[in-house]
């Protein structure tokens, strides 16, 4: 696997998950994003693809949990998305180009795109790496998928690739990333280890070797303790937080 250093930056932040979100605050929001910024962390967010192709800042294949609304994601273009209030408040679904006009470089972003095994993860790639070609902030992308880093690796290697994983998360991509090649083919600048897997001897040997490991998701004073020891920097959210 061809390894390259990564940014000096994506070590040197914690990052808010979904933004800095809390009651009256949903994930991913405008106004979680906006919280992060003023706590002065970075943002972790969440792209899941409209029906005509738009990149949105939202974490569900469904939009029932943090709407009052019904069905895919993937079956409502995004005008009509961007007018879906989210979690019973004044805010909406947005568009990653919203959320890069609103952060406007302020911190930097890790931005997760969304896969499944039968996904068409190319056509996402595509519209997402169309929309960061002209932001001028510090981002990196990551995905559970090693697909998306096989695709910025070939067709975008400006742009920080990450890969995400999970030996406990049971979702489609639970161990993918210790499959035959799987990281030779993602080719990571960094890995975004589950922090219920930390300690591990792969992780550390990635560590040793000057390489960045994040960790996900912080969400107590145990798990926060855990990452700090065993990563190199953490995504966090309620009680995980610093």
């Amino acid at each position: 696997m061809e390894t390259r250093r990564a940014p000096a930056w994506l070590t040197q932040w914690e990052y808010a998950h979904r933004g800095r979100h809390a009651p009256g605050v949903p994930e991913n929001s405008q106004a979680a994003a906006a919280a992060a910024i003023a706590a002065g962390m970075g943002i972790e967010c969440d792209i899941q693809m409209s029906r005509d192709h738009v990149p949105m800042v939202f974490h569900d294949w469904e939009l029932d949990r943090l709407t009052g609304e019904r069905g895919k994601v993937a079956a409502r273009p995004s005008g009509d998305l961007c007018r879906i209030a989210l979690a019973e408040t004044a805010q909406t679904l947005w568009r990653l180009e919203d959320l890069l006009d609103h952060v406007a470089g302020a911190v930097p972003l890790l931005i997760e795109v969304k896969s499944r095994p039968d996904f068409a993860l190319p056509e996402a790639c595509i519209a997402i790496a169309k929309v960061l070609a002209s932001y001028n902030g510090a981002y990196a992308v990551m995905s559970f998928d090693p697909r998306m880093g096989e695709w910025f690796a070939k067709h975008a290697p400006e742009t920080p690739r990450g890969l995400v994983i999970t030996d406990t998360l049971d979702h489609g991509f639970k161990s993918a990333w210790r499959a035959p090649h799987a990281l030779e083919h993602a080719q990571p600048d960094f890995l975004a280890c589950d922090v219920r897997d930390l300690p591990n001897a792969f992780t550390g040997l990635w560590r040793e070797t000057g390489c960045p490991l994040l960790t996900w998701t912080v969400r107590s004073p145990e798990t926060r303790a855990r990452g700090l020891a065993h990563a190199d920097a953490l995504i966090a959210e309620g009680a995980g937080l610093a």
